[in-house]
């Protein structure tokens, strides 16, 4: 039954207040206990007219004062204005006291007493002006009764019940009664007022705990004020240690600069402002803090701080380290595309280069030879016009086997095929395929092998690519007079195979792009030396599929010196391999050259 009671004055409350709980109580409270006023003073009027028989204009004041409870509480139903129905509802009870005063002895009457009450209702509204309103009433209703009765207008006195002090006993102990209804409805509210500030704050923590960002307030100077619960999931530290400059201390000390200044500006441009920095996050248990990419985002107050006043700004962190690895892979991959953009280009290039020039040689002389032109010195010029045809089709053979050999590498279908053979004799015979060549450029090539090495196994076809590219690099880029030397020794269970020359050497700032595909230095060969750029790159690919490794050392103007590391047992290399990986680069001619060179 109370509880369909309950639903129904829930019913009355008006829309506009329903989703404050605490203002809605207040309605609720008020609508209850005037609906119940009103409906006693109806209830009552039967018991009144049995009980005397007749009823006189006095009593009809009286019960018309009592009812008016009624439509005060319905007209806070309808309309929802709290202050203007409480302060009618004041003008109400001081108007029952004052005339229930005069039926009863005007000033001397113990019902003056109630109006105590009339500013304690007034109260319950919450309100300062009802407060004062009601307090301005209760003042009008005894002054009221006290002009009456100086006046002589006071009604006759009408007593229910004899002896009079019997009445006025029962007069005090009814507004003890209702003093005391009143300061339990006074509890009443301030328990629901009470409980319903605690589920507002146990949702907020709910909240504030469950979310990922961390909302924080800050002083003028930078300091934080509050911080919500996530700063201990987001920095591994208490929520405590975050106040004041607790905070400001697990900023990176680069990024600090940046961080207060954007508090700064916030507070003084009166405008929203972010930045990204990096934060200490101590994740405990023996490993150590790192730091990790935050972004803050922060605004002024709109309204004053209503703890201490000292909050000014406002600012929401949180993490963007998961952002800021997509942005760096995003940028390595932008870095990638303009890298294979590039090295298009660079292949566009050089191949049309190194196609069209021994095309236009095999082309000229091809013509020259088939329109049958007497020359004094006939066979000795055809046999020369025979050999540069002969030597541009080798060196267009050589431009696609190239070619073909880096795609397959890259590609992953390079397949090596591996064989024991005696390293020392490749190397001999790799030299006196190449002594030729030298010799033209007026190059010397010289032999040096450990004599203690064993046989390998690897794909010798390969192996033999690597070492007449490398001698052919030296070749090209070694001076006249100058002089390379081809080494190998063994090293545990490794062969090292070394190609040093005296040539031009390297700039320094193109060392890093060797071993890229059709990349030439832009130093003392810059396009004077024929070539694709893919010598160097199908080597550092070869040696990878065998499980070995390249470091080039090299200096401007002193000489290169390339060392290949390979596995005397190349099928024994367990080690996944990454054909594409670049040589190992230095920046200095090592003392092993030196002393080979020597």
């Amino acid at each position: 039954m109370f509880g369909q009671i309950g639903r129904f004055v829930d019913g009355l409350v008006h829309p506009s207040v329903a989703d404050d709980a605490l203002v809605a109580a207040r309605h609720r409270a008020f609508i209850a206990a005037n609906l119940l006023g009103g409906l006693c003073a109806l209830a009552i009027l039967p018991l009144y007219l049995a009980w005397i028989g007749t009823i006189n204009g006095h009593a009809v004041v009286s019960f018309a004062f009592l009812a008016a409870q009624a439509p005060i509480g319905l007209f806070l139903s309808r309309t929802g204005r709290f202050e203007a129905a409480s302060l009618a509802g004041s003008v109400a009870f001081a108007g029952l006291i004052a005339w229930v005063a005069m039926l009863t002895g005007g000033l001397t009457s113990p019902a003056l007493l109630w109006l105590v009450l009339v500013p304690v209702e007034g109260a319950l509204s919450g309100s300062r002006r009802v407060i004062f309103g009601s307090m301005l009433v209760a003042a009008a209703g005894l002054t009221g009764v006290a002009v009456s009765q100086a006046s002589g207008l006071m009604p006759g006195a009408f007593w229910l019940m004899q002896p009079i002090w019997v009445a006025q006993f029962c007069i005090v102990l009814a507004g003890l009664l209702y003093g005391g209804l009143v300061a339990l409805r006074s509890d009443s509210f301030f328990q629901t007022s009470l409980k319903a500030l605690e589920d507002r704050e146990a949702r907020y923590r709910v909240v504030g705990e469950n979310m990922t960002d961390v909302v924080s307030l800050h002083s003028a100077n930078g300091d934080t004020v509050f911080i919500s619960p996530a700063v201990t999931k987001l920095f591994g530290i208490e929520h405590g240690d975050a106040i004041g400059a607790g905070l400001f201390h697990r900023v990176h000390v680069a990024d600090r600069p940046a961080y207060l200044k954007t508090l700064s500006d916030a507070l003084a441009n009166g405008e929203p402002g972010s930045v990204e920095f990096r934060g200490l996050r101590s994740v405990g248990g023996g490993v150590p803090a790192s730091y990790i990419w935050l972004e803050m985002r922060c605004q002024p107050l709109s309204m004053p701080d209503p703890v201490n006043g000292n909050a000014e700004v406002v600012a929401v962190i949180r993490d963007i380290t998961a952002r800021k690895q997509q942005e760096d892979e995003l940028r390595h991959a932008r870095t990638a595309a303009e890298e294979a953009s590039n090295t298009k280009t660079r292949f566009l290039a050089n191949v049309s280069h190194e196609l069209r020039t021994p095309l236009n040689a095999i082309i000229g002389f091809s013509e020259i030879l088939s329109e049958g032109i007497a020359f004094p010195d006939q066979a000795a010029r055809t046999k020369e016009y025979a050999k540069l045809i002969h030597d541009s089709g080798h060196h267009l053979l050589q431009v696609v086997n190239d070619i073909l050999d880096m795609s397959k590498i890259e590609s992953g279908n390079f397949e090596i095929v591996a064989e024991p053979f005696d390293l020392t004799a490749l190397l001999d015979n790799c030299s006196r395929l190449m002594e030729h060549q030298a010799a033209e450029r007026g190059v010397s090539i010289v032999t040096q092998c450990d004599g203690s090495l064993p046989e390998i196994v690897a794909d010798r076809r390969a192996c033999k690519q690597i070492l007449l590219n490398l001698l052919s690099n030296s070749v090209k880029f070694t001076n006249p007079g100058g002089r390379i030397v081809l080494g190998c020794r063994r090293e545990g269970t490794r062969v090292a195979i070394i190609v040093a020359d005296d040539g031009i050497g390297i700039a320094e700032q193109d060392i890093p792009n060797l071993g890229n595909p059709f990349f030439q230095a832009d130093s003392g060969y810059d396009r004077r030396h024929d070539g694709t750029g893919l010598g160097l790159s199908v080597v550092n690919g070869l040696v990878k599929l065998h499980g070995g490794s390249v470091n080039i050392s090299s200096q401007l103007g002193k000489g290169t010196d390339v060392t290949i590391w390979l596995p005397i047992n190349c099928e024994a290399a367990a080690e996944p391999i990454n054909a594409r990986a670049k040589p190992k680069m230095d920046h200095g001619v090592t003392a092993e050259v030196k002393r080979l060179a020597g």
